[in-house]
């Protein structure tokens, strides 16, 4: 894989989610739907979700609080352990596949400043991590071992699209916005980041970053 030297763009700045780590909305769907007689699915998808989401991902919400209203807002029995809620919830996430952790160190060594910025919570964090060390032992520290910052709503009190967000990252990290690149594969997150002055990159369904386009594109043509 040939990485372009950084050009226009210096700074990098990945969503975890279905651009790194692969998840699948459908899973955690179809699992509380087995621990509920509700026919209400889960109000969680890529593109909107209900607040009760919004406060776990804003740290407004507790774990313990937000298993307590699961329970209420899709009647699930209080005789269903914690565990077994979390392993509903955790089912949306995947692998992350050793390609993508090839081309971020790639990146690294060609002198592009990488950074982390996601939509998540505690119970997802601590899942998350725990699947990347076991699939990659070579990451003893997961995910702060491939970018120079990782943010994660949760610990920030704002989430994506909310332009404060980006502003954060940016301002902490005395990036210039015309010279970072922001990739996600939410087109309400990207319509956000160029609300800053950010540019940013869409990911298509069914693209990858590893894919000769479009992010090595990107990169090859503001070179």
């Amino acid at each position: 894989m040939q990485i372009p030297s950084p050009g226009r763009f210096q700074n990098l700045i990945f969503d975890l989610g279905g651009v790194l780590l692969n998840i699948d909305y459908q899973r955690p769907i179809a699992a509380f739907q087995k621990l509920t007689s509700q026919p209400e699915p889960l109000a969680f998808t890529q593109q909107q979700q209900s607040t009760l989401f919004d406060a776990l991902e804003t740290g407004q919400l507790s774990s313990a609080d937000f298993r307590s209203a699961l329970r209420r807002t899709y009647a699930i029995a209080d005789a269903i352990p914690d565990e077994e809620l979390d392993t509903a919830w955790n089912a949306i996430l995947l692998d992350l596949p050793e390609s993508r952790v090839r081309l971020l160190r790639a990146l690294t060594e060609a002198g592009y400043r990488l950074f982390l910025l996601s939509n998540t919570n505690e119970i997802h964090r601590t899942a998350f991590d725990r699947i990347i060390r076991q699939q990659h032992p070579d990451l003893p520290g997961g995910l702060l071992d491939l970018f120079e910052r990782v943010y994660y709503s949760h610990e920030l009190g704002l989430r994506k699209p909310d332009p404060a967000i980006f502003h954060r990252v940016v301002t902490e990290n005395g990036l210039d916005p015309d010279c970072t690149l922001f990739i996600d594969d939410s087109t309400q997150h990207v319509a956000a980041a160029r609300t800053v002055g950010l540019h940013a990159l869409w990911l298509e369904p069914g693209q990858t970053i590893t894919d000769d386009v479009p992010l090595l594109d990107a990169l090859r043509q503001n070179g």
